[in-house]
Parts: C-alpha cells; structure tokens; sequence
C-alpha cells in the first residue's frame, strides 16, 4: 500500500490544547552500549587505519565533556581521565586511565581492555606517557578539528597535555578530525533498523497533521502542535532545537525557522521540516509537503503540480548517485543538473548531509557540485556502506512580491553495497487540503 497517495481532507481544523496522553513506545531500553560496544570493536580499527592513525586518545571530564566521551565510554568521568586505543593492523587494544572510584566502575563494566588508576590529583600525563613507551604509535590523534563534534579537546586540556607529555610523544600528535568523521558516519546494521522505525513514525506523524488541517482555519502554529503533542505521547525528543522543531512553513522562504501563525490559504505550497530523537541518540529529519486547494477544487493544478514533481525528480537523481564509491560533490552536482533542466531559481543549499546521532551528523556533506565550479575527489567525501543521509530534492521559484518559494523533498537513507536504500517510502505526490466553501 502506498503511504503517500494523494490525501483529500475532510476533517476539523487542528486542536492541541488537550494534554495527550502516553501512547506505548518502540524505543524502550537502552541499546546504546552494547552498540557502543560493537562500534568500538567492528568499526574504530578501520577507521584509523584508514587515516593512517596508530592511537587516538581522548581526555574526558566532569560537566563540559568531550563531544565523544559517551562514544568511548568516558561519560561518567569525574577528574581528568584519558581513553587511549591503540591499533595493530585490524586489532585494536583499549586502555583507560582513570581516577580511583571511576576507575573501580569501569573495571566492573568490562568496556575498556585495560583500566589503570590514577591517584587524584596526581595528573595522567606520566602515566599516558609510560602506556605510549609500551606501545610506541608513530601517529596519535586528538580531538582536534573545525567541527564542533571534533573539537573537544579544550583549550586548557590541550596545553596542558602539551607540556606534561615529553616531546616524543606530542610531536607525534595531530588532528583525528579526519578518523572520527570516517568512524561515525557508518551505522551498524542495529543502528539503522532504529533510524528507520524513527523515520517512519516522524513521516506518518507529518501525513496525520496535514489530515487534520483545513484551509484558511488551520495555522502553521497549529501543525507544529499536533507534532509536538505526538512526540510528548511517545515520549521522544527534538532532532534539534525545539524552537524550531518541526518547522512549518505555508509561506515564502523562510530557512530554518520557528512555525508562525500564518492562517494556510488556498495556492499554498506547505512544508514541514521534521525530526525526532529515540533512545536519546538516534535522530530523524524529514520533510513532508501538502497544497492548499481552493474551494471546490478536487486536485492540485498542473502548475503546482509540475513544482512538486520537479522537486522530486531532483530527489530521485541525488537517490541514483548516492553510491558507495561516490562523493558528496557528485551526489550535489547531479540533482543541480535537473535544477537547470526544470528552470528552476539556483538553490543556497547543499542537496544533503549525513544524519544520524545529530541531525547534522559527522561525514560527507551532499554539497560542492554546482554547475560550472570544478569538482575535486576528496578522501573524506568518499560514500561509503553503511553511511546514512538526509538530502533533498529542490525546485525554487518566484512569488509576486518577489520573495521565493522553495520546495526540498527531503528523505532519509542507508547506502548499501547496491546503492541508496529508502528509510521509509518516498512522499510520491503532493498531500492535499481542502479549503471549505464558506
């Protein structure tokens, strides 16, 4: 059954202002460290072979944490505390050094190969120092990098490891911006059965709010509630900020931006941008479009028709590059090539961008295709199996007032060996509202 076929609405106008009750949920538990477990074992001693990396280390603490810490398994650090891995060939081997009493529970846990205790307030650098003698890494990474999610060693961290590690070692050391981008960017086979439950809740919850809308009554505000009182029921969170999560949109070009109170009217092009947070780590994001009929009508007209389906073939050509093997400028450079050919106005935004433990997650963004700029293959543009993607398919025009109006058919996927594979089915056709007589 197709999910997405043309909807024609008869229903009253949105209400929000009932508490909703907790609906059962599908993402109970907490699967994340065993994942995490997985993660560590399967996929880190690639990632930092790839980029040629022998250790990375990451130094944790108490309350402003490294980005990765709970990626490592250092979430729960009181006093400075260093996870270090080290790769030989495919074997990676872990060592934590940690304070007394973190260290007690981390050896409990089993996660780390090695837990050795530090006295408080006695520092790690000495310690730190006697593991890399035992295993001598030529290349050591660290949480170095332009990307928040990279840049978690702080300032006073750094230099503090500077001067208490002898020069053999930090001469050795360099950014693992590139490793860490490589390593979170490929999902295990759990994490994308999470993602596509996700995506397929976040995308029907987005149909059922246009269901309940009504031309010329309903407010964009309105739809943002009915979301918003779905994921309160389900007890999921924000794929990212709340303020603008789920921004909808009836009118002009807005960006990212918070919903309104602008009354949907008859000729709009509606646009929910859409995502949800499960098991407090795994997110969505998703984009559902409606048209506005006027009184009386049944469809949509050819023009706004045509719109939709030159935003989509957009989509569907970004779909047919997303390969393993490809680059993210490839990927971008072919939904551009459909811009021209639908005489669409040039877009701002990159086609895409990968998703995952955020909404704008770590690894190849969909961009740096446009027509007549020269395309270069960069290592870390690389799609590979395994990498997830939200990307959009866009078709931009002009209004009366000279503002514009563009429609960006977004979907979520998993890049198999065969290619791009949906998260959940494709929006086909355009979700119709109807507008009453009177």
């Amino acid at each position: 059954m197709r999910l997405f076929s043309i909807l024609l609405i008869t229903v009253l106008a949105i209400g929000c202002s009932t508490a909703p009750e907790t609906v059962e949920s599908p993402f109970t538990g907490d699967p994340w460290p065993e994942i995490r477990a997985e993660r560590i074992s399967t996929l880190l001693a690639g990632a930092m072979g790839e980029n040629d990396l022998d250790a990375w280390v990451v130094i944790c603490r108490e309350n402003n944490n490294d980005p990765l810490a709970d990626h490592v398994g250092c979430e729960n650090a009181g006093g400075t505390a260093a996870f270090m891995f080290f790769r030989d060939g495919d074997a990676l081997t872990s060592v934590a050094i940690s304070p007394r009493g973190e260290a007690t529970s981390l050896e409990e846990t089993g996660r780390m190969d090695e837990v050795i205790t530090s006295e408080r307030g006695a520092g790690i650098w000495d310690t730190m120092a006697e593991v890399f003698e035992r295993f001598g890494p030529e290349t050591i990474g660290i949480n170095t990098g332009r990307s928040p999610i990279t840049d978690g060693l702080s300032h006073t961290q750094y230099t503090a490891m500077m001067s208490g590690l002898p020069s053999q070692w930090t001469s050795r050391m360099a950014s693992s911006e590139a490793m860490i981008r490589s390593w979170l960017s490929v999902k295990t086979t759990t994490e994308v059965e999470i993602m596509a439950l996700a995506a397929e809740i976040t995308a029907q919850w987005e149909v059922e709010a246009y269901a309940n809308a009504v031309g010329g009554v309903t407010t964009d505000r309105d739809i943002a509630d009915f979301l918003e009182a779905k994921m309160s029921e389900m007890g999921v969170g924000n794929a990212w900020s709340p303020e603008q999560n789920p921004a909808v949109n009836s009118g002009k070009d807005r960006g990212h931006s918070h919903p309104t109170d602008r009354v949907i009217q008859p000729g709009d092009f509606i646009q929910t941008d859409f995502g949800i947070r499960v098991h407090d780590r795994w997110v969505t994001d998703i984009q559902r479009f409606a048209y506005v009929l006027a009184p009386g009508e049944t469809e949509a007209p050819q023009d706004a028709l045509d719109k939709w389906e030159a935003a989509k073939r957009g989509n569907r050509a970004a779909f047919e590059a997303l390969m393993p093997g490809a680059t993210g400028n490839e990927v971008d450079r072919a939904q551009r090539v459909v811009l021209e050919e639908n005489g669409s106005m040039p877009v701002m935004w990159g086609t895409g961008h990968p998703v995952g433990y955020w909404a704008h997650d770590s690894g190849p963004g969909l961009s740096g295709g446009r027509l007549g700029q020269e395309m270069r293959r960069v290592p870390t543009q690389v799609i590979k199996t395994g990498m997830t993607f939200s990307f959009d398919g866009f078709h931009k025009w002009e209004l009366t007032d000279s503002t514009t109006k563009t429609i960006s058919v977004e979907e979520m996927v998993v890049i198999t060996a065969d290619g791009a594979r949906w998260m959940t089915p494709p929006q086909e056709d355009l979700i119709l509202i109807q507008t009453p007589s009177n």
